[in-house]
């Protein structure tokens, strides 16, 4: 990276953005243009799945479809122009690549800037449905601009395509690409447009380069359009649409028409600017300014826009429906996004949070299952467990579904006592029959499965997912009426006790969760640090994922102070007290998918997010802020400064929840549990107006401190809860800090 010099203007949210934050390293982010929660996006594609990594050599092009972090290999990149001086042999964007330089480059929100080899300058913006690139050749040489229809990411299979060239200035087309993690191909429909008449073209197929041609269709393999035009520079805009081909090119007018490179550039960052203006924080540190503000724009990114700019959007039926008055969003990370990212919108994004609200039921009554992990109109069936149900039951509890309450509570039910019929495309929770019947669901890895994943591949750990989603869904169902529900969905709560082992040890600890077979044997051999029967963990970091049941876990590890015990093995606490930032890169999980054969906290993925929290959850909250400090550090201003994948911004989210002092470890209780906040002063503008004044004047990122008091008008008291219904009503957090000696 070059030398950061704090701008003049470092109040500015769009100045204080780094997107290349989470370019190396997994992180997985991309580094281009997009307006908040934008359908279409203009960044870079490189040699890795994810689109751009900071150590490419090469650009293959500038597409227009991404996703922020995700893990998995089919992330978009479609439709990528690539500006050259001349026609390529060989049309394999791998061999007509460009290289660039890092010099100059640029990514603000709203804006990316790079120089391409031959002196070719290429800047990006977005709307929300169109991605914009301005493209600068050297004086008096002619341009080309080559649209690929054929490829995309690396890793990101085209299975069909087409393109076709309408009069001097418009492409449009089609590209079918496969879907994320499993899932199947869908179909993508493109309107480009260039800001004046280009002088020559022709199409591209897999035969090869035929001047004057108009059109290119077929199935897999290169397929494109050239456009050459006069000295100068040349604009181009592409809009997306699942809808059909007028969709793209109604989205393409409504937002782009009239309107120049610069006007378009403009107007996006005035809207990031609003958007990144709901928290303002008090720092002297400038990259700890750009660490936070970035993740507060990758929690920003998405879901994304699904309906079109005329409100129509492709349903989970397959057919085209009408979003009236509000906006239909997709592309849900739902394993990842129910842990933090949710309710940071919640709080924050009140009418976009209402709509994804809204959006979940639709995919509810056109698909007839709630859903996983769905990429735009299809359940992929990545992860396990029920991610839906804390996911829902938060935007109900947080006010979102006013209106609609019964409804999703009804499409909940459903979920959590049934299975979808092998004619549908959701998997939902396919190990219910045996958890329903016996309480546990069977670790099985000859379960059949739709997708990528299935429940009784992973046994044990989906058992602790379904539990804590019925202890949330119980809250719902006892505060709508329902109480006999209210009761046996609590009962199922407590399901997780099923497999506690108190025979097991590892490291001088004794019981731990332990997978069980169909017959409700226990799985032998097994160790706490392996990888059968849990997800993406082992039950070193899944034994904490029963928060809503600390009476039952304290029991189960013989008391308060053996929990204790075994929570300071598992962060190394009294080496991070010595030396925060050197524990966490050596002691803790350090590799983005080392996933297994460990025994520590795994920062860089999901299963024990909430984990640092439990130590105040067992009365231990001093500890909880020392944690949370340490593992901060791994959130840096530089290109591998996101720990694992950012996963759509769950990531990005919890960072900003633990530099505000305030984490919700617990879903559907709306109760944050808090800590030591980063900044002297921060301040969350709801958008009831009401705003959130977090003050902790002794804050200092260099030292490891802890919570003395948290006083408020609300309570007027020491605080070990802080209540959603306090944060909304607009309040003011005293936190007194202290600082520990080392």
């Amino acid at each position: 990276m070059p030398t950061r010099v704090k701008p003049v203007d470092a109040l500015d949210p769009i100045e204080s953005v780094n997107t290349f934050i989470g370019t190396k390293d997994e992180g997985n982010t991309f580094p281009g243009a997009s307006m908040p929660f934008g359908k279409a996006h203009s960044s870079p594609v490189g040699s890795h799945y994810a689109g751009y990594r900071y150590d490419d050599q090469q650009i293959r092009g500038f597409g227009h479809f991404f996703l922020s972090g995700a893990g998995c290999w089919e992330q978009g990149g479609l439709v990528p122009i690539l500006p050259v001086t001349q026609l390529p042999q060989n049309f394999d964007h791998k061999r007509y690549a460009s290289g660039y330089t890092h010099d100059g480059e640029i990514g603000k929100p709203g804006y990316y800037k790079v120089k391409l080899d031959r002196d070719i300058t290429v800047e990006c913006t977005a709307t929300t449905r169109a991605g914009v690139e301005r493209y600068t050749f050297p004086g008096g040489v002619q341009g080309t601009l080559l649209v690929n229809v054929g490829q995309a990411n690396d890793k990101e299979p085209v299975s069909a395509s087409s393109v076709r060239i309408v009069g001097d200035r418009t492409i449009v087309g089609t590209v079918e690409t496969q879907a994320f993690c499993g899932g199947r191909p869908y179909l993508t429909h493109f309107t480009t447009r260039f800001d004046r008449p280009f002088t020559q073209f022709g199409t591209w197929g897999p035969t090869g380069s035929r001047p004057g041609q108009r059109d290119s269709a077929g199935g897999a393999g290169l397929r494109g359009a050239w456009v050459t035009f006069g000295p100068g520079p040349v604009t181009a805009m592409t809009a997306l649409s699942q809808v059909d081909e007028q969709g793209a090119a109604n989205n393409l007018e409504i937002e782009t028409g009239g309107r120049t490179f610069d006007d378009i550039r403009n107007e996006a960052q005035e809207a990031w600017r609003a958007e990144l203006g709901c928290v303002e924080i008090e720092t002297d540190d400038w990259d700890e300014r750009a660490v936070f503000y970035t993740a507060l724009y990758h929690v920003l990114l998405q879901p994304l826009t699904g309906s079109d700019a005329d409100g129509r959007y492709r349903g989970f039926d397959n057919q085209v429906h009408q979003a009236d008055g509000w906006t239909y969003y997709e592309y849900y990370s739902l394993w990842d996004t129910y842990r933090a990212h949710n309710q940071l919108l919640a709080l924050i994004r009140t009418k976009r949070s209402q709509d994804i609200a809204r959006s979940i039921l639709a995919i509810h009554d056109q698909g007839g299952w709630l859903p996983r992990w769905a990429y735009a109109n299809q359940e992929t069936n990545c992860m396990t467990g029920d991610p839906v149900t804390p996911f829902l039951v938060d935007l109900w509890r947080f006010g979102h579904l006013k209106g609609f309450e019964e409804q999703a509570y009804q499409a909940l039910l459903q979920n959590a006592d049934g299975v979808p019929p092998q004619s549908s495309r959701f998997q939902g929770r396919s190990g219910n029959p045996n958890y329903l019947a016996n309480g546990f669901v069977q670790y099985d890895k000859r379960f059949p499965k739709k997708g990528q994943d299935t429940d009784p591949h992973h046994g044990a750990s989906a058992t602790l997912e379904y539990a804590l989603a019925d202890a949330t869904l119980a809250i719902m169902a006892a505060e709508l009426g329902h109480a006999d529900d209210a009761e046996r969905l609590r009962k199922r709560g407590l399901n997780h006790r099923t497999l506690w082992d108190n025979s097991v040890t590892d490291r001088g600890f004794t019981g731990f969760p332990r997978p069980k077979l169909q017959g409700g044997a226990w799985l032998s051999p097994f160790t706490p640090q392996g990888p059968e029967g849990f997800h993406e963990g082992t039950a070193w970091q899944y034994q904490w994922l029963c928060q809503h049941d600390i009476t039952g876990l304290i029991t189960a590890l013989g008391g308060k102070a053996a929990a204790e015990a075994r929570l300071d093995d598992f962060f190394a606490y009294p080496d991070l007290l010595k030396d925060p930032a050197k524990t966490v890169r050596e002691k803790w999980v350090v590799g983005p998918y080392d996933y297994y054969n460990q025994f520590r906290y795994n920062p860089n993925n999901e299963p024990d997010l909430h984990a640092p929290w439990m130590y105040a959850l067992i009365g231990k909250p001093e500890k909880t802020s020392v944690v949370v400090r340490a593992a901060q550090t791994l959130f840096v201003n530089g290109p591998a400064g996101v720990t694992g994948n950012d996963d759509l911004g769950t990531m990005s989210a919890w960072y900003v929840f633990s530099a505000l002092g305030m984490y919700p470890a617990v879903p559907g209780t709306g109760e944050f549990v808090p800590h030591a906040p980063k900044f002297t002063k921060a301040v969350v503008h709801l958008e009831n107006g009401k705003d959130i004044v977090i003050r902790a004047e002794a804050a200092d990122v260099t030292k490891t401190q802890v919570v003395q008091r948290i006083r408020s008008g609300w309570l007027s008291k020491t605080k070990d809860r802080i209540e959603l219904a306090e944060l909304r009503s607009g309040t003011t957090l005293e936190v007194d800090l202290r600082t520990l000696s080392n």
